[in-house]
């Protein structure tokens, strides 16, 4: 195993490119590519959309006619926006509530997905958290890694059948750069870091970038079925992440963070463009940061590493059974 890791090392660290960092620093500073089509009648389905940057592409996407399904925790939140949403743009706009760091409600809210009459035309996977304390779910599972990866990997591969069968459908993961916090791979043997001292970027990195390995697979696995799957870095934007820790952090994000950070305006548009716009319908298993194309660190790019963490994917999801 020592040499399995040690060859790893090696391997991505001939793998990094100045050029890659550099362009990354640059897109950074980029507004994102607007997409001014219409999207009446189509079908999406938006996870984490009470605040933030899953908020402003709600109403984004209803803005041009979408039909709306938000997958949220709180019910009275979700009950309030869909309120606003159809008030304001006439659109639908249902509601699934679920916790999707429990394995249980994750099962749920695919299979209502999977009954829904309806063509998923966009499906966006936003929920997200931040935690600088290593939490453990009742699944006996590592919370962060459950949230940003498996319930995504889930709802995708539970919803493959339906997707594959409508000829067109396009995922879209919202990712971040810092899937470059984990710099040397991914430990499928310590996904709840029990072996390696936890910190919260480590764990946020290990989520994103174990999100951008499973694109690898699902990618091969939609090729030529018109089905397309994206991950995009939303910007350096304020949203709620975060909440859920102590009050040191949450002031110091307060106060500091979030006055650098840009309205979710720009992710909005972002996710919309990557969502509708005709000339990148039949792209697939990129990540983009807000829309420029970029390449992830070597780790997230490891074929073998992909392949491995779908297996491990599949066994902690009880797929395999």
């Amino acid at each position: 195993m020592f040499m399995k890791k040690n060859k790893k090392f090696f391997k991505y660290f001939r793998e990094y490119q100045w050029s890659n960092i550099l362009a990354m620093i640059k897109n950074n500073r980029s507004d994102p590519k607007i997409c001014s089509d219409d999207f009446k009648n189509k079908f999406v389905v938006i996870s984490g959309a009470t605040s933030g940057i899953g908020y402003y592409t709600a109403k984004k996407f209803a803005a041009k006619g979408a039909n709306l399904i938000c997958i949220n925790r709180n019910i009275q939140k979700s009950k309030d926006l869909c309120r606003e949403i159809e008030s304001e743009f006439g659109v639908k706009c249902d509601y699934l509530i679920a916790d999707l760091s429990i394995l249980k409600d994750i099962y749920q809210v695919a299979e209502q997905l999977i009954n829904y009459n309806t063509p998923i035309d966009v499906i966006i996977h936003n929920a997200g958290i931040y935690l600088t304390k290593k939490e453990v779910t009742n699944d006996g599972l590592e919370k962060v890694f459950v949230v940003h990866h498996l319930s995504t990997f889930i709802i995708n591969y539970l919803l493959m059948d339906k997707l594959i069968s409508q000829q067109q459908a396009r995922i879209i993961m919202v990712g971040s750069e810092g899937h470059r916090f984990a710099a040397w791979g991914i430990h499928i043997d310590d996904l709840n870091w029990e072996k390696h001292r936890y910190s919260g970027l480590k764990s946020y990195g290990t989520a994103k970038t174990a999100q951008l390995l499973s694109m690898i697979v699902f990618d091969e696995k939609f090729r030529n079925t018109g089905v397309t799957i994206n991950t995009v870095h939303p910007g350096a934007v304020k949203s709620e992440t975060g909440q859920e820790n102590g009050p040191v952090y949450r002031w110091f994000k307060k106060n500091f963070l979030d006055k650098t950070l840009k309205s979710p305006d720009i992710s909005a548009e972002a996710l919309y463009y990557l969502g509708v716009a005709k000339e990148i319908e039949a792209v697939s298993g990129k990540f983009f940061n807000l829309t420029t194309e970029e390449e992830p660190a070597p780790p997230a790019l490891d074929k073998e590493v992909a392949y491995e963490l779908w297996n491990k994917s599949m066994e902690l999801a009880g797929l395999d059974k």
